[in-house]
């Protein structure tokens, strides 16, 4: 089975970095988990909150485990707000279903990790977190 490499999570970090400063968001946390929910990278840019690295772990860590972007399970929780809920007390409150983490996929589809940002609008996080993937030769989903 294809498995994230370190370069590759190091390369999401560095161009999901990159794209917040070419979109002048406000400092970032990114992080890349693997497919079994395991952080292979991670980075806090300066002057970004003490919540940042949490949050953006939970958003990339409900993608990957629920195999769906954060912006698909936000809608899905608005829907069932109860079954939500309770994945999130399951998790022990590492599960964050909000806009700003997507899945990291190979070419072939197979997902390897996801990668989830925390410091701007969900929307802007997501669209860091996009580029990242993108970069690394890989496919956000």
């Amino acid at each position: 089975m294809p498995s994230l490499t370190l370069a590759q999570a190091n390369k999401i970090v560095e161009a999901a970095l990159a794209k917040a400063r070419e979109m002048k968001i406000k400092p970032l946390a990114v992080a890349v988990l693997d497919a079994s929910g395991h952080l292979k990278a991670l980075q806090r840019e300066d002057d970004a909150s003490m919540f940042r690295v949490d949050v953006a772990i939970g958003k990339a860590w409900a993608s990957v485990g629920m195999g769906a972007s954060s912006r698909t399970l936000l809608g899905r929780a608005k829907e069932n707000p109860q079954f939500f809920g309770a994945l999130a007390a399951t998790a022990q409150g590492k599960f964050l279903p909000q806009t700003g983490a997507v899945l990291i996929k190979d070419t072939a589809g197979n997902i390897l990790g996801a990668a989830g940002a925390s410091g701007g609008t969900g929307d802007e996080d997501e669209a860091a977190c996009i580029a990242g993937v993108e970069a690394a030769g890989l496919v956000a989903g």
